[in-house]
């Protein structure tokens, strides 16, 4: 617990520049931009005078010098107050904090069959390496990995929901339903089941040729030939040590891809119109507000920052030697 303690501290403190870095390079980033959220305003209201446009930039800020917005929002944000969304009129913490649930919801169970199902998968590869097994599963894998998932997403979507319908065809649970309880749950399954198999085999067949690759490079290293030479038997073998070696690089890969995960959450949420974070960034993009672009890039790399925090913390109760050498570091 101490190691954990000490890992997780020394994560938090290297996380803070790099967040740092994230803002301001985003916020330079918004700034090159052409037009501003008052433009877009305008625009779909047809037009405004000079007056007008000069009004809302003053009451936004929009009207003072960049680095003078740019201390403002860190300031801001040293205070977890992530500003005004001038496209919804209200709080960016409010418009966040209703859409990243569903986006939560996605990412999670996307995430748990992706990495549970590929590493089974990987394990039944890699146990005889060459065998017909193995080469089955890896061109399935091959195959899957190379489809792209908004094509994956449409796919399912024709087959399963407009022509068989099996699903719902769009949204997270069915509006006005009143249901409560196990019978809300149920129902936010069935609509997540398309979306959540089309984010999940892409990285599915990613985790399961890093876990068969794993498993090739660990049948040759020598703890694994002693217990082969011991006579044990090779599903003890195949579980006990050369798919818990194997895990290592998995759970790394498991963190590298988070943030290619909550980037195809965006894809998938369009496809079937989930309202969550992807939506909500695709509505501030439209609408040219920064302030929201802004909130959404830091709860991003928030999220991103998190879940490698986890990743450390699994990857040093894989193999203590991680531990050991924060602990003592």
């Amino acid at each position: 617990m101490r190691r954990a303690i000490i890992l997780l501290r020394r994560r938090a403190i290297s996380s803070i520049p790099v967040l740092l870095i994230v803002v301001i390079f985003t916020f330079f980033l918004l700034e090159s931009a052409s037009g501003d959220a008052v433009d877009a305003y305008l625009g779909s209201i047809g037009g405004g005078d000079a007056a007008l446009r000069q009004s809302l930039r003053e009451s936004y800020g929009l009207d003072q010098s960049m680095f003078a917005r740019l201390w403002l929002y860190l300031s801001s944000l040293a205070r977890l107050d992530l500003g005004w969304s001038v496209a919804f009129g209200r709080p960016v913490g409010a418009l966040i904090a209703e859409r990243l649930p569903n986006t939560l919801l996605l990412m999670g169970s996307a995430t748990a069959l992706s990495f549970g199902l590929g590493s089974a998968l990987g394990i039944l590869a890699g146990a005889r390496p060459g065998g017909l097994r193995d080469r089955l599963l890896s061109i399935g894998s091959l195959i899957v990995y190379a489809i792209p998932s908004f094509w994956l997403g449409l796919v399912l979507s024709i087959a399963f929901s407009v022509k068989l319908r099996w699903f719902p065809i769009a949204g997270v649970e069915t509006i006005a339903s009143g249901k409560t309880g196990f019978s809300r749950a149920l129902d936010i399954a069935d609509h997540l089941v398309l979306p959540v198999g089309a984010l999940a085999l892409i990285y599915l067949a990613l985790f399961l040729r890093v876990m068969r690759s794993g498993m090739a490079e660990a049948w040759k290293l020598d703890f694994v030939l002693f217990a082969r030479a011991k006579g044990l038997s090779r599903s003890r073998i195949v579980l006990r040590h050369v798919a818990r070696n194997a895990l290592l690089p998995l759970v790394t890969m498991l963190g590298l891809q988070s943030a290619a995960m909550l980037g195809g959450s965006v894809v998938i949420e369009s496809i079937f119109a989930i309202p969550g974070f992807g939506r909500l960034a695709q509505e501030a993009v439209n609408g040219r507000d920064a302030p929201l672009l802004m909130g959404i890039i830091v709860t991003s790399a928030v999220l991103v920052i998190s879940v490698n925090f986890l990743v450390d913390l699994v990857y040093a109760a894989l193999d203590p030697r991680i531990g050991a050498s924060e602990g003592g570091a």
